[in-house]
């Protein structure tokens, strides 16, 4: 039986570090940190955005489309104790996540072109990555990679990120490569903000974080990663 999706909404602001100083000391006594976070508070995250021959996932951003759909294989502190394949969906001005668990001989297989490890017909989100690389040729694209600070609030479910030093991995996609050295993405001096929840946000997060003065933004990061690879790489050419 599949499980029903659960949507969310999602605000992305751009913050300077001025602002992001600011709204992090308005939180700091209202919201704790995510579980998940370090001793310093924050943990890194690297994704592997995959497209299909068109760059549908791409141009369909570009073009404003509103229903969409990304895939990505995501791992944390870049280990590989946890490695999802991910799909997120886009559906009007909300968001919502499927993924199933992956291992390293998994991602190493999918690497090679050898999809047949998502051939599992009990797992639905398998069986579409399966026919989607299979037919539409989805393949990995860019590495997206980002230090992360991470607040929850349990009530209305709002989960609170600071997303810091966006950089793209230019040509590689070696998820595992301790020694990447990825390229700034964006400029150093900002900082994105996301704003998740489900049906509410309360009040005094709301006037914590003074979302109306902020400057909002649609852009992914994986469109700025690959917008930034384009203009500075012979990619596509």
């Amino acid at each position: 039986m599949t499980t029903p999706l659960k949507y969310r909404n999602e605000l992305k602001f751009f913050v300077n570090i001025h602002q992001y100083h600011i709204i992090r000391e308005r939180l700091r006594n209202l919201v704790a940190y995510d579980q998940h976070a370090g001793p310093s508070g924050e943990y890194h995250i690297r994704s592997l955005y995959f497209d299909d021959i068109n760059n549908k996932a791409l141009y369909e951003k570009l073009a404003g489309v509103r229903d969409r759909v990304k895939y990505r294989i995501r791992i944390y502190n870049v280990a590989d104790d946890t490695i999802h394949f991910e799909k997120k969906i886009k559906f009007r001005d909300y968001i919502a996540k499927l993924k199933e668990p992956l291992t390293r001989e998994m991602v190493n297989q999918i690497m090679a072109g050898q999809y047949e490890c998502l051939y599992q017909p009990d797992k639905p989100l398998m069986m579409e990555l399966y026919h989607e690389m299979k037919h539409k040729l989805l393949r990995p694209k860019v590495i997206v990679d980002y230090v992360r600070e991470p607040y929850v609030c349990h009530n209305g479910n709002v989960r609170i990120t600071f997303d810091k030093e966006l950089r793209t991995g230019l040509h590689s996609t070696d998820l595992f490569n301790q020694h990447l050295l990825p390229i700034r993405a964006i400029d150093e001096n900002l900082i994105i903000l996301e704003v998740k929840y489900d049906e509410y946000m309360p009040d005094y997060i709301k006037i914590a974080l003074q979302l109306d003065g902020l400057n909002r933004q649609s852009a992914s990061k994986y469109v700025m990663c690959r917008k930034f690879l384009k203009y500075n790489t012979w990619e596509d050419q």
